[in-house]
């Protein structure tokens, strides 16, 4: 049974940077792990992925080139680096998981924002 805790997020300004972070146990190689948010009125959109057996990462149009996941193997642990966030970046950001994957579902995941587990969210405001 997976387990995310997750932390970080805030406000800020246009142009600047936050870090979210989860520690999670109980997943293995055959996970896809990520994030996935939502803005009030929204369909939930996946963020980005990150497909532990093969270390691939994957990313929505939407924060390609701004936003950077990374894998913690020795701290069990997610990092997503929003870089130059946007207005259009506020939302509850939840940290997420799916198992029994493979790198083509945890495209499909990113795509489709569906997930098996997910944490508590955490709210990211740029304004």
């Amino acid at each position: 049974h997976v387990q995310l805790v997750e932390s970080g997020g805030g406000s800020v300004q246009p142009g600047g940077s936050l870090r979210l972070s989860c520690a999670a146990s109980g997943y293995g190689s055959d996970h896809c792990m990520g994030w996935f948010r939502q803005a009030p009125g929204k369909e939930r959109e996946g963020v980005a992925v990150f497909f532990v057996g093969s270390g691939n990462s994957y990313y929505s149009d939407s924060v390609k080139g701004r936003f950077t996941i990374s894998h913690d193997n020795a701290k069990n642990a997610l990092f997503l680096q929003m870089n130059n966030l946007k207005p259009e970046d506020t939302a509850t950001y939840y940290c997420a998981a799916r198992g029994h994957s493979s790198a083509a579902w945890c495209e499909i995941a990113l795509r489709t924002a569906s997930f098996y587990y997910q944490c508590q969210g955490t709210q990211v405001t740029v304004s």
